[in-house]
């Protein structure tokens, strides 16, 4: 069977499980523009901070080998969420790590709403593309949640309570909310919450799903796609690299390219950091910040660009809990020193689950990406500037409106 020509799928599911403390300790669209928007500058406030911590969370990950792919978006939108529980240095060192505006955080209700009211963008999307996200809050029946935390979460996040018996039928509930997931995100998300991931002592998960779906405002011509060499770090392969010579957005970063191709309704878009070196990644990579990236894409212009880049697939997953302790939170993840009394008493994070999935073709992007927190008890010239992505590369999905980065991968050997 042929795969439908509209082929941009991106998703994100984030997943926060919460348990009481007194138990044990478990491991486990449309492209018109119309009148001017007042929570722009909230939007796009909240944007700087997930892609401030996107990239730092890159940072902290990028020297394990091979692809990589995640969505900071779904990350910051499920601890954020988590935050909105958080109390005292817990909440300090979560506001920190998540780069939450600072000059915002002694009134949190106005960053969450500032999440909102982004998710609300999201979710306005028109044709030519599809956008939407969803959140729900699974939590244990009976269970003395506090409702100034209900009421925040389900105002600003959309995510009323399901009630499950995590203590009575882990498995069942565990069930339960994968099947919410693969339903919200197409079934490209499966398995979200493994098997061992919930306890009896679990007491609440909290999910949010972002999907997209749309195709390149100019899409490559398969005719064209032909196999050449790829120079991954172990050496030269063999890869299908598609081409196209277009106008796009794009800057001279110096030791690197920056190119930016366009989502039909240009409110989204992918933007490629390709080195000029076939070994340049990792300076590519120590130079990239938040400010470094807001400068680059500030320099793009349109330019006629000949740009080769290999079609490609890439499935990604790590447990964060570690990494995102090295961060500036760990006080979320000691039983004995987490406060997320917010909540109710006596919760921690026991893990932080990832998992992602790119396709990059010729018609456009399809892309999913999962999280699950597990909180327990306790001008033009003459000729193209020739952009060869034929070596390994960095690439984000950014919505072009608040400038929120939604994934943000690296592609090390496209036949992974």
């Amino acid at each position: 069977m042929s795969r439908p020509p509209a082929v941009a799928v991106s998703v994100a599911v984030a997943a926060v499980l919460l348990a009481a403390a007194a138990g044990p300790m478990h491991a486990a669209g449309g492209g018109g523009r119309s009148r001017p928007d007042p929570h722009a500058e909230a939007k796009v406030k909240v944007a700087e901070s997930i892609n401030a911590f996107g990239l730092n969370l890159y940072g902290e990950v990028r020297e394990k080998p091979g692809n990589f792919f995640l969505s900071p978006y779904s990350l910051a939108s499920a601890l954020a969420m988590t935050w909105a529980g958080a109390r005292g240095e817990t909440a300090d060192e979560m506001a920190e790590t998540l780069v939450l505006p600072e000059a915002w955080r002694s009134e949190p209700e106005r960053i969450h709403a500032a999440f909102g009211r982004l998710t609300d963008s999201l979710n306005a999307a028109k044709a030519p593309y599809e956008l939407s996200a969803a959140n729900a809050l699974w939590g244990q029946k009976g269970f003395g949640f506090r409702g100034e935390f209900l009421g925040l979460v389900g105002d600003h996040y959309g995510a009323g309570l399901r009630e499950v018996d995590f203590a009575g039928r882990t498995e069942a509930a565990r069930h339960a909310i994968n099947v919410w997931v693969e339903k919200e995100t197409r079934e490209k998300i499966k398995n979200l919450v493994p098997r061992g991931g919930l306890t009896p002592e679990t007491r609440l998960v909290l999910t949010n799903a972002i999907y997209f779906q749309g195709t390149w405002q100019f899409p490559f011509d398969k005719t064209d796609t032909k196999e050449e060499d790829f120079f991954a770090p172990s050496g030269p392969l063999k890869a299908p690299m598609m081409r196209e010579t277009k106008h796009f957005r794009y800057a001279d970063a110096g030791g690197h390219h920056v190119l930016q191709l366009s989502y039909k309704g240009r409110d989204l878009a992918m933007v490629l950091f390709v080195p000029k070196a076939k070994d340049g990644l990792p300076a590519v990579e120590a130079s990239l910040s938040a400010q470094g990236l807001a400068e680059r894409l500030r320099a793009m212009r349109a330019r006629r660009v000949q740009l080769f880049l290999p079609r490609f697939k890439v499935t990604w997953k790590l447990e964060m809990s570690a990494v995102l302790a090295r961060m500036g939170m760990p006080r979320a993840f000691h039983p004995d020193r987490a406060d997320f009394s917010g909540m109710a008493p006596g919760l921690y994070i026991q893990k932080v689950f990832h998992k992602a999935f790119v396709d990059v073709n010729e018609e456009g992007t399809e892309a999913a990406a999962a999280t699950a927190v597990v909180v327990g008890l306790t001008a033009m010239p003459a000729e193209p500037i020739v952009v060869r992505a034929d070596r390994p590369f960095l690439y984000l999905i950014r919505d072009t409106r608040s400038g929120a980065i939604l994934f943000l991968g690296r592609l090390v050997n496209p036949k992974a």
